[in-house]
């Protein structure tokens, strides 16, 4: 049998683990309200904070944007920042789409992944209520 699955963890690993739940549970959760703001002013927002604010979650909305947004028209086109390697950024081009054009392309788009297909299934539901 082995000796490292029948040790018993340690306070400190338990206090660690739920300080770092709930650390991922609140950034998660601002996340989303700040990408549910961005959304309800109206202005068109990039594909990222769209799928946030409709329910996926935020590492999931970043993974899938930019297969969500391949195909689709953006509405109009603005700036955003990424960081690179140590303190460097770069400006890059970002797609911005309105609601509509938003709602459209979440009603048909499906990823290959059937968990990740479910959630978006079940975002395009709400939305459409």
């Amino acid at each position: 049998m082995n000796q490292l699955l029948m040790r018993p963890t340690t306070r400190r690993q338990e206090t660690r683990t739920a300080a770092r739940i709930l650390r991922d549970r609140a950034n998660t959760t601002r996340a989303t309200r700040r990408a549910v703001r961005a959304v309800a002013t109206g202005t068109p927002q990039a594909a990222s904070t769209h799928l946030t604010a409709a329910g996926l979650s935020p590492t999931d909305a970043h993974r899938f944007s930019g297969a969500f947004s391949r195909s689709v028209t953006p509405t109009t086109t603005g700036t955003g920042v990424i960081k690179l390697k140590g303190r460097v950024t770069k400006t890059v081009p970002v797609k911005l789409y309105d609601t509509a054009a938003f709602n459209a392309r979440l009603a048909v788009y499906r990823p290959k992944d059937t968990a990740a297909a479910s959630r978006f299934a079940q975002a395009a539901h709400r939305l459409a209520a």
